[in-house]
């Protein structure tokens, strides 16, 4: 008997993650999906499948890309994006030299939203998280539509509760799966509802644009976007906690009565009429007791409750203002802009730009079409390539004139991009197998080329790519900080508001944060004031003391 343990436990060590599958609630989630759920799964992901496939063949499938996708999507993640995870975690990125990636890769794993048991379970219940970063009137929309009554008056919270309830009934009306659901779930939603919530999430709007395909990627990226708004939560929370912990009883006791009903106030304290002063102290040290458990049953107070409530509203506030801040950011940068550059915005865009459009007409026009981002292939492609990419493109797909530019000893960059330009517009102007064939190759060379933009550039490149933005370049600037401000730009011109990008994610992160740190702000209410009446009422003391001393 002893021997056969010993046989189980080396069998259960050697299969490792096979064997997770065995318990419920891991990786055998997906074995109860219909057919069709783990087709979309796979789709939803751009995991190529064959058709027909057997489940046996899907379910595989599934398995081979769970961990990369659910528990560790982080892996794919470039270094920027690596790096601008940890410094929202508020962590510092510690790169070993010879193991940049790695490195940053195993301090994400570290400070992951989630272990890989919650990552599985999570997927067990799906109407539990999807639909808590959809806004009011989303949700609105949703129990409207599926006939889930709602109590009056409908509060967030309400909505969202009945929702949840209400989940699986939807699927079943309508004769759709909800494990992992399809498309029917944001049947309620416009196109502009899927873009702006992928927007204000941080994920980059699929190009060109289906709605199909903006679904997909909102039901993809859902699970990430529920923790991090999680994370903020907790991190809100934090705050509040640290907030209350200052509130020492001296402090509490300096406070007048209107200082103390403001605390109570802006705290959700609810405050009897006719409560005198000291009162009032007894009430607030009741709840700062229950906020910091310190009481026998160490249970989390209706007051710390309605200040993380608080914090979901003042969230959504955040979130719900995101799109201006967007657009603020957006139009800041292409205010700068020179002529030549908004003009070749507007062409990437199939925009038609007026005959003797003066700059301020063309901003204009711009700003009209900040939604828009780049659509497809077109000639301005190339906008962002390396040398090494162009020279790549131009000798598989370039007629001889471009051909012989990549050869050219000493060819500038500007020269390179002019040549692929130029290929470009004669293979789509003559269609056929070779457009066919340019095309192919953008598809699988322009996610590559893009994930390490800039990172090859020469200082002469990068100041010549400012240029064509009218941006000055300072003297003495390094080679990264012209690299972040090429990106920058980049970015802004090829996504405009529709897809946050880099810089755009990070005006979306800051008014996030505004948000959250409301509540840290609130729950402080008063405390400098009465940090600072403490220390002056103390001194004051010290000096009367220090006077009668000196008269004695």
């Amino acid at each position: 008997m002893r021997h056969f343990a010993t046989i189980l436990t080396a069998c259960m060590a050697a299969s490792g993650v096979v064997a997770s599958s065995w318990f419920p609630g891991t990786k055998s989630v997906y074995n109860k999906w219909h057919e069709t759920e783990l087709e979309r799964w796979l789709s939803d992901h751009d995991i190529p499948y064959p058709t027909p496939a057997d489940r046996k063949d899907l379910e595989l499938l599934v398995e081979k890309n769970w961990n990369d996708q659910v528990v560790e999507p982080y892996k794919s993640w470039d270094t920027a994006q690596l790096n601008s995870y940890l410094q929202a975690k508020g962590k510092e990125a510690r790169v070993e030299a010879g193991e940049t990636k790695d490195s940053l890769v195993s301090q994400v794993k570290a400070n992951w939203y989630e272990t890989e048991d919650n990552a599985h379970q999570a997927w067990a219940s799906v109407k539990e998280w999807i639909l808590d970063t959809w806004t009011e009137s989303q949700l609105k929309a949703f129990c409207d539509k599926h006939g889930i009554p709602v109590p009056q008056p409908r509060h967030r919270d309400t909505l969202l509760q009945k929702a949840r309830s209400g989940y699986e009934t939807a699927a079943k009306k309508v004769g759709e799966t909800a494990a992992y659901p399809g498309n029917w779930l944001y049947a309620s939603w416009s196109e502009s509802d899927l873009k702006a919530w992928l927007d204000t999430h941080g994920f980059p709007a699929p190009q060109p644009s289906t709605r199909d395909k903006l679904i997909a990627s909102v039901r993809r990226n859902s699970r990430i976007a529920y923790l991090r708004a999680q994370g903020e939560v907790a991190s809100a929370s934090a705050s509040a906690q640290a907030a209350y912990a200052t509130l020492t009883d001296m402090i509490i006791d300096a406070w007048g009565e209107s200082q103390l009903k403001d605390f109570c106030d802006k705290n959700g304290i609810p405050v009897p009429q006719g409560t005198r002063a000291n009162e009032l102290r007894a009430l607030i040290r009741k709840h700062r007791a229950q906020i910091l458990g310190d009481t026998a049953g160490a249970k989390a107070s209706s007051a710390f409750g309605a200040a993380t409530s608080n914090a979901r509203n003042q969230h959504a506030k955040a979130t719900d203002s995101a799109s201006l801040a967007a657009q603020d950011a957006f139009n800041h940068a292409m205010g700068t802009w020179s002529e030549s550059r908004l003009k070749a915005y507007l062409d990437a865009r199939g925009v038609p730009v007026p005959q003797r459009s003066n700059v301020d007409e063309l901003r204009a026009l711009v700003r009209k079409h900040s939604h828009k981002a780049s659509t497809g292939w077109t000639a301005w492609t190339f906008d962002d390539f390396s040398r090494e990419n162009l020279k790549q493109y131009l000798a598989k797909h370039g007629n001889a004139a471009a051909k012989a530019a990549a050869k050219k000893k000493g060819a500038t960059r500007d020269e390179l991009v002019s040549a692929a330009q130029s290929a470009y517009s004669s293979a789509s102007t003559a269609g056929g197998a070779n457009y066919a064939s340019a095309t192919s190759y953008l598809a699988t060379a322009t996610s590559a080329a893009r994930k390490d933009a800039f990172d090859t550039w020469s200082h002469t490149d990068l100041k010549a790519y400012l240029d064509s933005y009218g941006i000055p370049v300072p003297q003495g600037s390094k080679l990264e900080q012209l690299k972040a401000l090429a990106r920058k730009q980049s970015t802004y011109f090829k996504y405009g508001t529709s897809s946050p990008g880099e810089t755009i994610f990070a005006k979306l992160g800051e008014t996030a944060r505004e948000g959250w740190n409301w509540v840290a702000n609130q729950l402080n209410l008063g405390s400098e004031a009465a940090q600072k009446e403490v220390a002056e009422a103390e001194a004051a003391a010290k000096a009367k003391a220090k006077e009668a001393r000196e008269e004695l």
